[in-house]
Protein backbone atom coordinates (compact mmCIF):
# COMPACT_ATOMS: atom_id res chain seq x y z
CA UNK A 1 0.00 0.00 0.00
CA UNK A 2 0.95 3.30 -0.98
CA UNK A 3 0.22 7.31 -0.32
CA UNK A 4 -0.85 9.09 -3.40
CA UNK A 5 1.33 12.19 -4.67
CA UNK A 6 -1.07 14.53 -4.98
CA UNK A 7 -4.20 14.77 -2.52
CA UNK A 8 -4.25 18.10 -0.19
CA UNK A 9 -6.54 16.42 2.26
CA UNK A 10 -7.49 19.38 5.06
CA UNK A 11 -10.69 17.52 6.61
CA UNK A 12 -10.40 16.15 10.02
CA UNK A 13 -10.64 11.97 9.57
CA UNK A 14 -10.30 12.11 5.64
CA UNK A 15 -7.68 10.55 4.30
CA UNK A 16 -6.47 8.05 0.76
CA UNK A 17 -3.94 5.84 -0.46
CA UNK A 18 -2.83 4.52 -3.27
CA UNK A 19 -3.46 0.40 -3.74
CA UNK A 20 -0.04 -0.89 -5.36
CA UNK A 21 -2.64 -3.75 -6.54
CA UNK A 22 -5.60 -2.06 -8.52
CA UNK A 23 -3.52 1.65 -9.42
CA UNK A 24 -6.46 3.33 -7.53
CA UNK A 25 -6.77 5.94 -5.14
CA UNK A 26 -9.20 4.81 -1.87
CA UNK A 27 -10.73 7.12 0.59
CA UNK A 28 -11.07 6.39 4.00
CA UNK A 29 -12.72 8.45 7.48
CA UNK A 30 -11.26 7.47 10.99
CA UNK A 31 -13.56 7.73 13.55
CA UNK A 32 -12.19 10.19 16.26
CA UNK A 33 -13.39 8.49 19.18
CA UNK A 34 -13.09 4.89 18.22
CA UNK A 35 -10.15 5.06 16.13
CA UNK A 36 -11.49 2.81 13.31
CA UNK A 37 -11.43 2.93 9.18
CA UNK A 38 -14.15 3.59 7.58
CA UNK A 39 -13.66 2.29 3.63
CA UNK A 40 -15.31 5.26 1.68
CA UNK A 41 -14.32 3.82 -2.45
CA UNK A 42 -12.89 5.57 -4.76
CA UNK A 43 -14.99 8.79 -5.65
CA UNK A 44 -13.23 11.70 -4.24
CA UNK A 45 -16.60 14.06 -3.90
CA UNK A 46 -18.43 11.61 -2.41
CA UNK A 47 -15.97 10.92 0.18
CA UNK A 48 -15.43 14.49 1.24
CA UNK A 49 -19.11 14.89 1.71
CA UNK A 50 -19.18 11.87 3.83
CA UNK A 51 -16.63 13.10 5.95
CA UNK A 52 -17.67 16.46 6.61
CA UNK A 53 -21.45 15.26 7.22
CA UNK A 54 -19.92 12.85 9.92
CA UNK A 55 -17.63 15.18 11.74
CA UNK A 56 -20.82 17.90 11.70
CA UNK A 57 -23.00 14.75 13.22
CA UNK A 58 -19.70 14.43 15.66
CA UNK A 59 -19.49 17.92 17.03
CA UNK A 60 -23.29 18.25 17.17
CA UNK A 61 -23.36 14.97 19.30
CA UNK A 62 -20.70 16.83 21.24
CA UNK A 63 -22.36 20.24 22.06
CA UNK A 64 -25.43 18.31 23.21
CA UNK A 65 -23.74 16.24 25.55
CA UNK A 66 -21.87 19.45 26.65
CA UNK A 67 -24.80 21.29 27.20
CA UNK A 68 -26.79 18.37 29.02
CA UNK A 69 -23.91 18.22 31.32
CA UNK A 70 -23.65 22.32 32.06
CA UNK A 71 -27.54 21.76 32.57
CA UNK A 72 -27.17 18.74 35.23
CA UNK A 73 -24.93 20.91 36.93
CA UNK A 74 -27.14 23.69 36.72
CA UNK A 75 -29.69 22.07 38.47
CA UNK A 76 -27.56 20.92 40.90
CA UNK A 77 -26.41 24.08 42.11
CA UNK A 78 -29.91 25.87 41.95
CA UNK A 79 -29.89 27.62 39.27
CA UNK A 80 -32.70 28.82 36.47
CA UNK A 81 -33.90 25.85 33.75
CA UNK A 82 -32.79 26.81 30.19
CA UNK A 83 -35.89 27.86 27.92
CA UNK A 84 -35.72 24.13 26.27
CA UNK A 85 -35.73 22.70 29.57
CA UNK A 86 -38.96 24.95 31.13
CA UNK A 87 -40.96 24.37 27.22
CA UNK A 88 -40.64 20.52 28.08
CA UNK A 89 -42.86 21.52 31.31
CA UNK A 90 -44.63 24.14 30.33
CA UNK A 91 -46.30 21.93 27.27
CA UNK A 92 -46.96 19.81 29.40
CA UNK A 93 -49.04 21.97 31.69
CA UNK A 94 -50.50 22.82 28.46
CA UNK A 95 -51.59 19.49 27.54
CA UNK A 96 -53.11 19.32 31.15
CA UNK A 97 -55.32 22.34 30.63
CA UNK A 98 -56.63 21.09 27.13
CA UNK A 99 -57.74 17.98 28.87
CA UNK A 100 -59.42 20.02 31.71
CA UNK A 101 -61.22 21.87 29.47
CA UNK A 102 -59.66 25.66 30.50
CA UNK A 103 -58.30 26.16 27.01
CA UNK A 104 -59.59 25.28 23.70
CA UNK A 105 -57.87 23.10 20.78
CA UNK A 106 -57.32 26.52 18.40
CA UNK A 107 -55.60 27.70 21.54
CA UNK A 108 -53.43 25.12 22.33
CA UNK A 109 -52.20 24.59 18.24
CA UNK A 110 -51.87 28.39 18.53
CA UNK A 111 -49.25 28.18 20.98
CA UNK A 112 -46.88 25.68 19.16
CA UNK A 113 -45.40 27.75 16.38
CA UNK A 114 -44.37 30.72 18.67
CA UNK A 115 -42.62 27.88 21.42
CA UNK A 116 -40.94 26.96 18.43
CA UNK A 117 -39.79 30.16 17.69
CA UNK A 118 -38.50 30.62 20.89
CA UNK A 119 -36.51 27.95 21.44
CA UNK A 120 -35.31 28.27 18.36
CA UNK A 121 -33.80 31.61 19.37
CA UNK A 122 -32.98 31.07 23.07
CA UNK A 123 -33.26 27.83 23.85
CA UNK A 124 -30.24 27.34 25.59
CA UNK A 125 -30.04 30.60 27.75
CA UNK A 126 -31.33 30.46 31.14
CA UNK A 127 -35.00 31.48 31.58
CA UNK A 128 -33.71 34.54 34.09
CA UNK A 129 -31.66 35.38 31.68
CA UNK A 130 -34.05 36.72 29.26
CA UNK A 131 -34.21 40.88 28.76
CA UNK A 132 -37.13 42.94 27.04
CA UNK A 133 -34.57 43.35 24.23
CA UNK A 134 -34.40 39.75 23.42
CA UNK A 135 -37.60 39.65 22.99
CA UNK A 136 -37.89 42.93 20.85
CA UNK A 137 -35.39 41.25 18.60
CA UNK A 138 -37.69 38.31 17.74
CA UNK A 139 -41.00 41.04 17.46
CA UNK A 140 -38.68 43.16 15.08
CA UNK A 141 -37.92 40.09 12.73
CA UNK A 142 -41.81 39.54 12.02
CA UNK A 143 -42.60 43.03 11.76
CA UNK A 144 -39.56 42.95 8.71
CA UNK A 145 -41.67 40.14 7.50
CA UNK A 146 -44.44 42.24 7.59
CA UNK A 147 -46.05 39.67 9.97
CA UNK A 148 -47.14 42.01 12.59
CA UNK A 149 -50.16 39.64 13.36
CA UNK A 150 -47.84 36.37 14.42
CA UNK A 151 -45.32 39.14 15.99
CA UNK A 152 -48.82 39.43 18.96
CA UNK A 153 -49.14 35.79 19.08
CA UNK A 154 -45.50 35.53 19.93
CA UNK A 155 -46.08 38.00 22.59
CA UNK A 156 -48.92 36.56 23.81
CA UNK A 157 -47.66 32.87 24.20
CA UNK A 158 -44.27 34.54 25.32
CA UNK A 159 -46.02 36.93 28.33
CA UNK A 160 -47.90 33.23 29.28
CA UNK A 161 -44.39 31.26 29.01
CA UNK A 162 -43.01 33.59 31.94
CA UNK A 163 -46.00 33.88 34.07
CA UNK A 164 -46.20 29.82 34.39
CA UNK A 165 -42.19 30.20 34.82
CA UNK A 166 -43.25 32.28 37.41
CA UNK A 167 -45.55 30.30 39.27
CA UNK A 168 -43.53 27.43 39.58
CA UNK A 169 -40.39 29.23 40.94
CA UNK A 170 -38.06 29.11 37.70
CA UNK A 171 -37.45 32.77 37.72
CA UNK A 172 -38.20 35.60 40.38
CA UNK A 173 -41.79 37.25 41.02
CA UNK A 174 -43.04 39.78 38.45
CA UNK A 175 -39.82 38.78 36.40
CA UNK A 176 -41.40 38.67 32.69
CA UNK A 177 -39.70 40.37 29.65
CA UNK A 178 -42.28 40.03 27.19
CA UNK A 179 -44.84 41.84 29.01
CA UNK A 180 -42.37 45.29 29.11
CA UNK A 181 -42.26 44.90 25.22
CA UNK A 182 -44.74 46.76 22.90
CA UNK A 183 -47.54 45.19 21.61
CA UNK A 184 -46.94 44.98 17.55
CA UNK A 185 -49.37 47.05 15.95
CA UNK A 186 -51.72 45.34 13.18
CA UNK A 187 -53.54 47.95 10.39
CA UNK A 188 -56.82 46.48 10.19
CA UNK A 189 -57.56 46.83 6.13
CA UNK A 190 -60.50 44.24 5.91
CA UNK A 191 -63.47 46.26 4.62
CA UNK A 192 -66.77 46.12 6.93
CA UNK A 193 -70.07 44.75 5.20
CA UNK A 194 -72.95 47.29 5.19
CA UNK A 195 -76.74 45.72 4.88
CA UNK A 196 -76.53 46.90 0.95
CA UNK A 197 -73.63 44.97 0.21
CA UNK A 198 -75.23 41.84 2.07
CA UNK A 199 -78.15 41.64 0.04
CA UNK A 200 -75.70 41.92 -2.90
CA UNK A 201 -74.15 38.79 -1.85
CA UNK A 202 -77.24 37.07 -0.97
CA UNK A 203 -79.01 37.46 -4.16
CA UNK A 204 -75.42 36.19 -6.22
CA UNK A 205 -75.68 33.30 -3.45
CA UNK A 206 -79.02 31.73 -4.36
CA UNK A 207 -77.46 30.65 -8.30
CA UNK A 208 -74.70 27.99 -6.89
CA UNK A 209 -74.78 27.16 -3.14
CA UNK A 210 -78.65 25.85 -1.80
CA UNK A 211 -76.57 25.94 2.06
CA UNK A 212 -75.08 29.64 1.80
CA UNK A 213 -78.02 32.14 2.20
CA UNK A 214 -79.07 30.09 5.36
CA UNK A 215 -76.03 30.45 6.72
CA UNK A 216 -75.79 34.05 5.35
CA UNK A 217 -79.16 34.84 7.26
CA UNK A 218 -78.01 32.32 10.79
CA UNK A 219 -74.97 34.79 10.55
CA UNK A 220 -77.08 37.74 11.06
CA UNK A 221 -80.05 36.27 13.05
CA UNK A 222 -77.55 34.82 15.65
CA UNK A 223 -74.47 37.40 15.31
CA UNK A 224 -72.26 33.81 15.74
CA UNK A 225 -68.84 32.82 14.47
CA UNK A 226 -68.31 30.88 11.46
CA UNK A 227 -67.08 27.72 13.24
CA UNK A 228 -70.52 28.15 15.60
CA UNK A 229 -73.16 28.40 12.81
CA UNK A 230 -71.51 25.15 11.11
CA UNK A 231 -71.86 23.38 14.29
CA UNK A 232 -75.61 24.24 15.03
CA UNK A 233 -78.02 21.63 15.20
CA UNK A 234 -81.69 21.07 15.23
CA UNK A 235 -81.59 19.82 18.55
CA UNK A 236 -79.76 22.79 20.35
CA UNK A 237 -83.58 24.20 20.01
CA UNK A 238 -84.88 23.40 23.70
CA UNK A 239 -87.75 25.35 25.42
CA UNK A 240 -88.58 28.25 22.18
CA UNK A 241 -84.38 28.98 21.89
CA UNK A 242 -81.09 28.47 20.20
CA UNK A 243 -78.82 26.82 22.42
CA UNK A 244 -75.16 27.92 21.82
CA UNK A 245 -71.89 27.13 23.99
CA UNK A 246 -69.54 28.87 21.66
CA UNK A 247 -66.42 27.35 20.69
CA UNK A 248 -63.80 29.96 21.35
CA UNK A 249 -64.63 31.04 24.64
CA UNK A 250 -67.14 28.60 26.58
CA UNK A 251 -69.80 30.65 26.61
CA UNK A 252 -73.57 29.38 26.60
CA UNK A 253 -76.56 31.69 25.10
CA UNK A 254 -79.70 30.97 24.76
CA UNK A 255 -81.32 32.95 21.73
CA UNK A 256 -85.39 33.12 21.29
CA UNK A 257 -86.58 31.81 18.23
CA UNK A 258 -88.65 34.86 18.10
CA UNK A 259 -85.64 37.33 17.73
CA UNK A 260 -86.47 39.19 14.57
CA UNK A 261 -84.26 41.24 13.00
CA UNK A 262 -86.18 43.77 11.48
CA UNK A 263 -83.60 45.14 8.67
CA UNK A 264 -84.17 41.61 6.89
CA UNK A 265 -87.77 40.97 8.05
CA UNK A 266 -87.34 37.77 9.29
CA UNK A 267 -87.24 35.82 12.45
CA UNK A 268 -84.88 33.34 14.02
CA UNK A 269 -87.41 30.68 14.22
CA UNK A 270 -88.48 31.63 10.19
CA UNK A 271 -84.68 30.68 9.27
CA UNK A 272 -84.43 27.43 10.88
CA UNK A 273 -87.51 26.44 9.53
CA UNK A 274 -86.56 27.00 6.20
CA UNK A 275 -83.53 24.50 7.00
CA UNK A 276 -85.35 21.94 7.42
CA UNK A 277 -85.84 20.25 3.94
CA UNK A 278 -86.24 16.49 2.60
CA UNK A 279 -82.56 15.94 3.25
CA UNK A 280 -82.45 14.40 6.89
CA UNK A 281 -79.60 15.63 9.51
CA UNK A 282 -78.93 17.03 12.25
CA UNK A 283 -77.78 20.13 11.30
CA UNK A 284 -79.11 23.35 10.40
CA UNK A 285 -76.67 23.58 7.62
CA UNK A 286 -76.41 20.73 5.64
CA UNK A 287 -75.22 19.22 2.10
CA UNK A 288 -78.22 17.86 -0.34
CA UNK A 289 -75.68 15.42 -2.11
CA UNK A 290 -72.36 13.37 -1.46
CA UNK A 291 -69.67 15.19 -3.22
CA UNK A 292 -65.91 14.45 -2.11
CA UNK A 293 -65.65 14.35 1.38
CA UNK A 294 -68.79 15.46 1.80
CA UNK A 295 -71.39 13.36 2.80
CA UNK A 296 -75.51 13.84 2.03
CA UNK A 297 -76.96 15.51 5.37
CA UNK A 298 -73.32 15.97 6.45
CA UNK A 299 -72.46 18.85 8.21
CA UNK A 300 -70.83 22.02 6.03
CA UNK A 301 -67.72 22.91 7.28
CA UNK A 302 -66.28 26.26 8.12
CA UNK A 303 -63.87 25.94 5.04
CA UNK A 304 -66.37 25.31 2.82
CA UNK A 305 -69.06 27.78 3.90
CA UNK A 306 -66.50 30.78 4.00
CA UNK A 307 -65.71 29.75 0.35
CA UNK A 308 -68.72 29.83 -1.36
CA UNK A 309 -69.49 33.37 0.72
CA UNK A 310 -66.15 34.54 -1.30
CA UNK A 311 -67.11 32.82 -4.33
CA UNK A 312 -70.41 34.62 -4.51
CA UNK A 313 -69.10 38.12 -2.97
CA UNK A 314 -66.31 37.89 -5.80
CA UNK A 315 -69.14 37.09 -8.51
CA UNK A 316 -71.08 40.56 -7.76
CA UNK A 317 -70.34 43.54 -9.96
CA UNK A 318 -69.27 45.43 -7.16
CA UNK A 319 -65.24 47.38 -6.00
CA UNK A 320 -64.77 45.46 -3.29
CA UNK A 321 -60.85 46.85 -2.77
CA UNK A 322 -61.68 50.44 -3.31
CA UNK A 323 -61.36 50.83 0.38
CA UNK A 324 -59.66 47.90 1.45
CA UNK A 325 -59.59 43.81 1.30
CA UNK A 326 -62.89 42.56 0.44
CA UNK A 327 -65.27 41.63 3.68
CA UNK A 328 -64.80 38.14 4.98
CA UNK A 329 -67.77 35.93 5.54
CA UNK A 330 -66.58 36.94 9.77
CA UNK A 331 -67.83 40.86 9.03
CA UNK A 332 -71.50 39.58 9.12
CA UNK A 333 -70.83 39.15 12.71
CA UNK A 334 -70.29 43.02 12.99
CA UNK A 335 -73.19 43.73 10.65
CA UNK A 336 -75.17 41.51 13.05
CA UNK A 337 -74.18 43.92 15.96
CA UNK A 338 -74.64 47.22 14.00
CA UNK A 339 -77.93 46.32 13.27
CA UNK A 340 -79.40 44.77 16.67
CA UNK A 341 -77.82 47.32 18.20
CA UNK A 342 -80.26 49.97 16.28
CA UNK A 343 -82.97 48.00 17.52
CA UNK A 344 -82.15 47.98 21.07
CA UNK A 345 -80.81 44.59 21.48
CA UNK A 346 -78.14 43.71 24.10
CA UNK A 347 -75.48 42.98 21.57
CA UNK A 348 -72.94 42.45 24.41
CA UNK A 349 -75.10 38.96 25.43
CA UNK A 350 -76.00 37.96 21.98
CA UNK A 351 -72.00 37.88 20.89
CA UNK A 352 -70.84 36.39 24.24
CA UNK A 353 -68.41 38.88 25.04
CA UNK A 354 -66.85 39.60 28.21
CA UNK A 355 -66.60 42.55 28.09
CA UNK A 356 -68.69 45.96 25.96
CA UNK A 357 -65.01 47.03 24.65
CA UNK A 358 -64.93 44.23 22.49
CA UNK A 359 -68.56 44.75 21.64
CA UNK A 360 -67.94 48.17 20.96
CA UNK A 361 -65.29 47.49 18.45
CA UNK A 362 -67.57 45.32 16.10
CA UNK A 363 -70.02 48.26 16.27
CA UNK A 364 -67.38 49.95 14.76
CA UNK A 365 -67.79 50.68 10.86
CA UNK A 366 -63.78 51.19 10.29
CA UNK A 367 -64.93 54.61 8.46
CA UNK A 368 -67.32 53.18 5.97
CA UNK A 369 -70.35 55.11 6.35
CA UNK A 370 -72.09 57.47 8.81
CA UNK A 371 -72.81 57.69 12.42
CA UNK A 372 -75.91 59.64 12.86
CA UNK A 373 -76.76 61.90 15.34
CA UNK A 374 -79.97 60.78 17.51
CA UNK A 375 -82.10 63.69 18.25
Amino acid sequence: MARPRKHNVSIPGLSCYLDSRTKKVYWRYKHPVTGKFHGLGTDESVAIEIAVEANSRLAEQKMRHLIQTKNEINKRLGGAATISEFLVRYKKLQEERLERGEIKLNTYKQKGSPLKVLEEFYGQRKMDEITVKDVVSILDDYKERGHNRMGQIFRKVAIDVFTEAQQVGEVPAGFNPALASKKPHVKITRQRLTLEEWVLIFNAAEKDNYFLQRGMQLAILTGQRLSDICNMKFSDIMEGCLCIEQSKTGFKLAIPLELRCNALGISLGEVISSCRDKVLSPYLLHHHHAKGKAKRGGMVKPATLTVAFSKARDSVAYEWDKNGSAPSFHEQRSLSERLYREQGIDTQVLLGHSSVIMTNKYNDTRGKGYKKLVI
